[in-house]
């Protein structure tokens, strides 16, 4: 299990304006990146390597906002 007691979690500054459908970002510890749901942040937490989430988010700003 992660130590994520150094984690500087962050989320979207659109995550206001999606009725509260948003995520939480923790990319400084070294070697993974964590994302959990705000609104249940015990709830778990997803690890990826951090070229999978760069390619995830440069994807996410090629693609744009759904709806």
């Amino acid at each position: 299990m992660d130590d994520l007691t150094c984690a500087q979690w962050r989320k979207s500054t659109r995550s206001s304006s999606n009725g509260g459908a948003c995520v939480e970002v923790a990319d400084n510890l070294p070697g993974r990146v964590f994302v959990r749901d705000t609104k249940d942040r015990d709830g778990g937490t997803l690890v990826f390597p951090p070229a999978a989430w760069a390619g995830f988010v440069n994807l996410a700003k090629e693609i744009g906002p759904l709806g």
